[in-house]
């Protein structure tokens, strides 16, 4: 159908909103896309506008003419089928569509594997994929604290002084490889060793579901953030060390996994299941609009500024959300899901989501968390609800969102580069630093408990913290860039909440000022693994911060009450702190901690600030110069503690 025929789109809009197609076309079975069984193979596509349905055969995903081209039975609900007792383990496969008078050839939009650059699908017996050990994979057991990093699969290994295999660069293999070092020296660890080494608890990996916007058959420089969904339920080929097989990469992303798990990392997966990447789509040819939302003029809806946007509050399409995340739950053993855009999604599906992975999983075992914002509003039907920041109150407690609060507070707004935060010289913030260290809770943001809040300052959007800090940090003025650096980690990670930090972040990554790389060279997007040993000591203080955080329950704390535990706030013309209870509670299972109070002082003037000191025998734990002070177990002799310019200082009364 002609995208710009809005008369059309407007029709099928009243069409795809009423009771009756809702009652007569609404699927509720798990059994769509190809599946091999014990007896057979199965083909079955939803398709309620069609008129007519072939199946087209390829013996390769080359192919360019089928070598069987067989009738699809009319189904139940909108659906089409096909069945044979052959196992095409590793055939590939199209729809052929009749509709209006209109012939479409399409993938399927429920494929679990494909060709090259997704084009057409392949029937996979998902068995035949597994990787040695993979039914014994399990994720390491839920740990205390979050921290959450975020990781692009092409740039953890391309850069060649990593260690890396050169076969394995920018590959999903790449994770497999074990005790690699800086330029294969034996020495300083890269890749998984030096992860373990920093502390991170979670690995997120960024878009590696199959996307539009590489060339699976072009050359190794190629490089996107992989937000253009192609095909939802297959990973990426160029990620694969052979993109032609559509076995070697499910393989290969179970291996990287696996290799996650094994190293003590649970892995996170970014899904972007707001948009896709243009309307030529699989959903869009087998069902037009249906999966769509409009304007009621007929023109796209475009919240997400990237075309198009999906339409969730229908029901057909909020069940291919659903099923394709318990999918790769389920098949890939993800730990948790990242939504980008989450604000063009509606809640009651987020909240069904949160539902299924608990009942499936157990209570809180996978995380779900998302961006509680779009780029501009959409036209969603039913009375839905956005999954905003606004509607946090509608969302469940344990889906997350990103806190912008926290982060432009921090270092600044987001799309104004030479607008500063508290730590680079903002005055007036100081009041807005205590509601990010109790993650908004009771505060003009709904949010309902810490359980809800990604603490963080830096992610692959925008500049870096160092680009933004370099921006906007007056150094003419007396201002040290690094010190705002260093006192802008100190304070996110003395935040309740989960944190979040982007790769590389630790030791000072920049993109030479560029603020969106998507589509930038591979050189620029690239973890400098150099840089992370030239920088070792903001390595190390990271790591510290990172170390000290596992010990404090009292920022661990997740529960509605956590807000209670802040027993005092102060603040001073650019300065701020607390006192925090950081007992465990009762029916936690954190490990009880040394320090029974903690008092954070936060400085970003350029004057020293001295702060009195509750009554009892306080241990220095940590400031800007050294995070692993609380090894040390060194009394504060004094009745009073002074911060230093930008910087924090952390303490903990011990119950002696």
């Amino acid at each position: 159908m002609n995208v710009l025929d809005t008369a059309a789109v407007k029709d099928l809009k009243s069409l795809y909103s009423s009771r009756e197609f809702e009652e007569k076309y609404t699927y509720d079975k798990s059994d769509l896309g190809a599946l091999c069984t014990w007896d057979g193979t199965s083909f079955k596509v939803w398709s309620p506008l069609a008129e007519q349905v072939w199946l087209l055969l390829y013996k390769t995903g080359a192919d360019a003419v089928p070598y069987r081209r067989l009738s699809m039975e009319q189904g139940v609900c909108g659906t089409w089928k096909y069945h044979t007792r052959q196992n095409l383990h590793g055939v590939y496969y199209q729809y052929e569509l009749f509709m209006d008078q209109d012939r479409v050839i399409t993938g399927d939009p429920y494929a679990r594997a494909c060709g090259i650059n997704g084009e057409k699908s392949m029937v996979v017996e998902l068995s035949k994929t597994d990787p040695d050990g993979w039914t014994q994979d399990e994720a390491p057991i839920r740990p205390p604290e979050n921290i959450i990093y975020e990781l692009h699969v092409k740039e953890f290994s391309w850069d060649p002084a990593g260690g890396f295999p050169e076969e394995y660069r920018g590959k999903y293999k790449a994770f497999t490889c074990e005790h690699t070092t800086l330029n294969n020296d034996g020495i300083h660890a890269t890749g998984l060793d030096y992860l373990k080494d920093l502390g991170v608890t979670h690995i997120q990996i960024m878009p590696a579901f199959d996307y539009a916007t590489v060339d699976e058959t072009g050359g190794d420089d190629q490089f996107n953030w992989g937000y253009d969904p192609q095909n939802y339920n297959v990973p990426e080929g160029s990620y694969a060390t052979d993109a032609s097989d559509g076995s070697v990469r499910i393989r290969e992303f179970k291996e990287m996994v696996q290799s996650l798990h094994k190293n003590g990392f649970r892995v996170i997966m970014d899904v972007v299941y707001n948009h896709t990447y243009s309307l030529d789509s699989p959903l869009q040819k087998t069902a037009p609009w249906y999966y769509y939302r409009s304007h009621s003029n007929g023109a796209a809806a475009n919240g997400s500024a990237c075309g198009n946007d999906i339409a969730s509050e229908r029901s057909m399409c909020s069940r291919y959300i659903l099923e394709s995340v318990l999918y790769w739950a389920r098949e890939y053993h993800i730990d948790g899901f990242r939504f980008d855009l989450m604000g063009l999604l509606d809640t009651d599906l987020m909240n069904r989501i949160r539902q299924a992975l608990d009942e499936m999983f157990g209570p809180g075992e996978k995380l779900v968390f998302g961006e509680p914002w779009s780029a501009t509003a959409t036209p969603m039907e039913k009375g839905s609800i956005p999954a905003l920041k606004k509607n946090a109150k509608s969302l469940d407690p344990n889906v997350g969102m990103f806190c912008d609060d926290t982060r432009d507070t921090i270092k600044g707004h987001v799309f104004e580069g030479n607008e500063p935060g508290f730590v680079n010289g903002k005055a007036g913030l100081e009041e807005d630093i205590l509601k990010c260290a109790r993650a908004w809770c009771h505060t003009q943001v709904p949010v309902k408990a810490p359980s809800q809040i990604i603490s963080y300052v830096s992610a692959h959007d925008n500049w870096t913290l160092w680009d933004k800090l370099s921006l906007t940090t007056d150094v003419s003025s007396g201002l040290s860039l690094e010190m705002a650096y260093r006192l802008a980690a100190g304070i996110y990670m003395t935040c309740q909440g989960s944190l979040f930090m982007l790769s590389g972040e630790e030791f000072g990554r920049t993109k030479d000022g560029l603020e969106n790389s998507y589509n930038a060279p591979i050189q620029i997007n690239r973890l400098d693994w150099t840089m992370a040993w030239e920088n070792k000591d903001l390595v190390d203080f990271y790591r510290g911060l990172i170390a000290l955080r596992k010990q404090l329950p009292g920022l661990q704390d997740k529960s509605s009450r956590a807000w209670l535990r802040f027993k005092e706030g102060f603040t001073r013309p650019m300065a701020a702190g607390y006192i925090l209870d950081n007992r465990p509670l009762d029916d936690s299972q954190t490990e009880p901690s040394p320090w029974d109070l903690l008092f954070v002082v936060y400085n970003s003037g350029k004057k020293s600030r001295t702060f009195t000191l509750p009554q009892g025998h306080w241990e220095m734990l940590a400031d800007s110069q050294n995070t692993f002070l609380w090894k040390n177990h060194e009394t504060v002799e004094t009745k009073s503690i002074t911060a230093a310019p930008q910087s924090f200082v952390i303490l903990g009364m011990t119950g002696k």
